[in-house]
């Protein structure tokens, strides 16, 4: 361990450490609560402080500032893969030293605590405009959005991956719960892709994928979030417009809060539509019009309170469109609950 004192962890650390278990408490304090870390940090002693990054990051800056003017050890940053771009950001902001990506181990940890040199280059490329604001060099914001780039999309479709269709999905319900409005989620799959995969390869199984991402992109508004959630399931989170949200008088957001929202049934209705026209050229001659989709629509707050509850509703509508035979999005809350049956 760095000879210059032992290492103050901050936050939860419980999922951030591998070793949690095993760590000496002469090498190592323990504080998670964010408060009691900056105060324990000030009284010295420490060769570093690590950082847990939470989900909701916007106090973290303020948190790091502090920590920043209360003492003089190393900060690091203890990072999910996803928040890695948002370290990065915050090394070169010269809020903090360096950062590792969780699970991690104390001794990772201790044995980095005095190599000044490696994120410390991220700092250094930053310059300060006149305002007092830190501008990044191009090649660290190039970095920063490459990064951005894989931690929230799917390579194939270049839709959202789960993660961010998860996490995207969890902050607009709990606007919703502050402000009022609705939040609808679709998630649907590709029916019989395994058919065109065993038939036509893989190639031909990738190609169906990317042509139905473009075209629900396509049919969703601009606001919407579009996201691959595994193999051949898709997730959409149709949610209220800001823009349009501050015209709206209270009895229009209650209004909007009894059912499902119309929105979000035509725009599926339409993809259906535009899915029945598409031509899968490597399928042939047989590749008009064959490609078809089933799917589950709920709504918050009518058919559940959390993400996961929406999640759960929309995948139990989905296995019964699947039930159902296939090729049709159904509803939560009715029954059969055909989308294609409502005006």
């Amino acid at each position: 361990m760095n000879q210059g004192g032992k290492i103050l962890l901050a936050g939860d650390v419980n999922k951030a450490l591998s070793d949690i278990g095993d760590i000496p408490k002469a090498a190592c304090e323990i504080r998670t609560n964010m408060l009691d870390a900056i105060n324990t940090a000030a009284k010295g002693g420490f060769a570093a402080i690590g950082v847990t990054m939470p989900t909701m990051p916007g106090k973290l800056s303020s948190i790091l500032k502090a920590f920043r003017e209360n003492c003089k050890a190393r900060i690091v940053l203890l990072a999910r893969m996803p928040q890695e771009p948002k370290a990065m950001e915050l090394i070169a902001l010269g809020l903090a030293d360096d950062y590792f990506i969780c699970p991690v181990t104390f001794s990772d940890i201790s044995s980095r605590t005095s190599d000044s040199g490696r994120k410390a280059s991220v700092r250094s490329k930053s310059t300060v405009d006149r305002s007092g604001s830190v501008v990044l060099d191009p090649a660290t914001q190039d970095r920063i959005r490459q990064l951005e780039r894989l931690a929230t999309e799917d390579d194939l479709t270049g839709l959202k991956n789960r993660k961010y269709v998860w996490e995207f999905a969890r902050q607009v319900i709990t606007r919703a719960s502050t402000v009022g409005g609705q939040v609808t989620l679709l998630v649907f799959d590709i029916d019989n892709l395994k058919h065109y995969n065993d038939l036509y390869g893989h190639l031909a199984g990738d190609s169906i994928l990317r042509q139905a991402a473009v075209l629900v992109r396509r049919c969703c508004r601009a606001h919407d979030v579009v996201g691959r959630i595994g193999g051949d399931e898709f997730a959409v989170v149709f949610w209220d417009d800001p823009k349009h949200e501050k015209t709206l008088t209270s009895d229009e957001r209650r209004s909007a809060q009894a059912g499902h929202p119309s929105e979000a049934i035509f725009i599926a209705k339409r993809f259906v539509g535009e899915l029945k026209k598409a031509e899968l050229k490597l399928l042939g001659p047989e590749g008009k019009g064959v490609l078809a989709i089933s799917g589950g629509l709920s709504s918050y707050p009518r058919d559940g309170a959390t993400i996961g509850e929406l999640f759960e509703q929309a995948d139990r509508a989905l296995l019964d469109a699947k039930r159902g035979g296939k090729s049709r999005i159904y509803l939560v809350g009715k029954s059969p609950g055909d989308i294609a049956d409502i005006d």
